[in-house]
């Protein structure tokens, strides 16, 4: 990630921290539809196929992959909802 998540404000985070592939995908889609246009989600995942499928998941339908951020285990994964 080229910079940190201090330089946007998230408007949500989801802790699908835990659950497997495809789970951490579907719970970022789902909470998507909660926040507006040009928000940014945060999506916390400890399984490492989360930000490829995230990323890939994002440019299909339009949203902004903006990196991610490992934690304590887990990754911090942030988008901006595009549409």
């Amino acid at each position: 990630m080229s910079g940190t998540s201090t330089e946007f404000s998230v408007a949500k985070v989801v802790d699908a921290r835990g659950a497997a592939c495809p789970g951490p995908l579907l719970e970022g889609k789902k909470a998507m539809a909660g926040i507006a246009v040009g928000e940014v989600l945060e999506l916390w995942s400890s399984d490492a196929q989360t930000k490829t499928d995230v990323a890939a998941w994002a440019a299909k339908v339009g949203h902004e992959f903006l990196g991610v951020e490992p934690a304590g285990g887990y990754d911090r994964v942030f988008l901006r909802r595009g549409k």
